[in-house]
């Protein structure tokens, strides 16, 4: 379960650098993209990981009980993986909003991998 859930941790990160890509690209051309096409199916890809992500932290949580992460910021820290996935898509998003959430999102999922990298190294 470690392994997975490391490695779901480490593709959401990857995610975090799409959305960037995507957020400063939209915001600099005031491209649209095609929502059936591009959003949607990347959207789609997102929602997957970060659910199956979601469920397999709150297993480890309930398991390891690290100090630095609890319950109530997994819920938190998927709806904001969801809503930065479509809305760094528009270029109506707000910069200082979008970025928060970014931040946030990056803060945790790098803390969570270094708990994981601390338990796989202890182990």
């Amino acid at each position: 379960m470690l392994e997975e859930l490391y490695n779901k941790t480490e593709k959401l990160i990857m995610y975090q650098k799409i959305y960037m890509e995507n957020f400063y690209e939209v915001k600099e051309t005031r491209d649209k993209k095609d929502f059936y096409e591009i959003i949607k199916p990347f959207v789609d890809e997102v929602k997957a990981v970060n659910d199956e992500w979601n469920l397999l932290m709150k297993k480890w949580l309930s398991e390891a009980s690290p100090k630095t992460i609890h319950f109530k910021q997994i819920d938190t820290i998927s709806s904001y993986i969801e809503q930065l996935s479509i809305q760094s898509f528009f270029s109506e998003t707000s910069k200082k909003r979008f970025l928060d959430m970014y931040r946030t999102v990056e803060y945790f999922l790098l803390e969570v991998k270094k708990e994981l990298e601390k338990m796989k190294r202890d182990a």
